[in-house]
């Protein structure tokens, strides 16, 4: 898809969804290794590694402002932000109401 930076024929499997959060897209991976010092362009299957794939998903949840919607409850805003609409949202507000119990 375009509107993930994909601009080359191959792009959108090259550039699927890895890390513990699935970064996907072109732009998205080159984002991403700017910002963790990885060549994540040239070598994608990097967030296949533990350590990449956790800092990936710290990193897109730091670029994307989701400790703030977190603190206030808002997994509706947190979970289109992440995929794009609410796929998830209900087994996600079943295990925050979980957590909430256990850490409370």
């Amino acid at each position: 898809r375009a509107d993930l930076g994909n601009t080359v024929k191959g792009d959108g499997f090259k550039y699927r969804g890895r890390g513990l959060i699935q970064i996907t897209g072109r732009a998205n991976y080159a984002a991403c290794g700017e910002a963790l010092g990885l060549d994540l362009v040239n070598e994608p299957e990097l967030l296949e590694q533990p350590q990449h794939a956790a800092m990936s998903a710290a990193w897109f949840w730091s670029s994307r402002g989701l400790n703030t919607l977190a603190d206030q409850g808002d997994l509706l805003k947190i979970t289109k932000r992440i995929n794009g609409g609410t796929n998830g949202l209900a087994d996600r507000q079943a295990l925050y109401g979980k957590a909430l119990k256990v850490l409370a």
